[in-house]
């Protein structure tokens, strides 16, 4: 007799019914939207770092090449990876390569070719800098080249890349004026 009633309370709470299911789903669905906008803005901002860290190698590679290699080295953008476009646009693609006779145009083939970026992001020139050429001294003549980096995300991220006459290479977020900038090329 004990037995029969022992196995009776165990039947009893055997799993979850499917209300109990559903709540835990309806949870579940609640959370992860909430989570998603905020995850898709950090990939954002990623993307943005990447591509300015990546641009921040690129010059200072080129400058390196210039004073190892006593020749006046160019950093450019480029859609084809041969030559350069003279666009002010570059996540398109860039190349880096020596530039003697001063044609703003590769010696041969580049020494090193930067790829398209995903789409969405935005990389933008001081407009009258279409290329950085740098001297075998290490100098950037000419003005300042600031590259704007931009996402298509509202929320205005933005990020620059400044190379100095000096050439001297810096990151850092943009500014208000920068990011106005950014929404308008979108």
């Amino acid at each position: 007799m004990s037995g029969s009633s022992f196995s009776g309370a165990r039947r009893a709470q055997a799993g979850m019914t499917l209300i109990e299911q559903i709540i835990v789903l309806g949870i579940i669905s609640a959370l992860t939207s909430m989570a998603v906008p905020p995850i898709h803005r950090l990939l954002n901002r990623n993307q943005l770092q990447v591509a300015q860290l990546d641009f921040i190698a690129a010059l200072m590679h080129a400058r390196e090449t210039a004073v190892i290699s006593g020749r006046r080295t160019l950093l450019c953008p480029s859609g084809d990876g041969r030559r350069c476009s003279g666009a002010l646009r570059w996540e398109g693609g860039w190349l880096l390569a020596h530039d003697r006779d001063g044609d703003h145009q590769p010696d041969g083939t580049p020494l090193y070719v930067g790829h398209a970026y995903k789409a969405g992001l935005t990389v933008i020139s001081s407009v009258r800098r279409r290329y950085v050429r740098f001297s075998p001294d290490g100098r950037a003549g000419g003005s300042n080249l600031t590259l704007l980096f931009c996402n298509k995300d509202p929320a205005g991220q933005a990020l620059s890349v400044v190379v100095s006459n000096a050439g001297r290479v810096r990151g850092s977020p943009a500014d208000k004026r920068q990011t106005t900038l950014c929404v308008n090329a979108r």
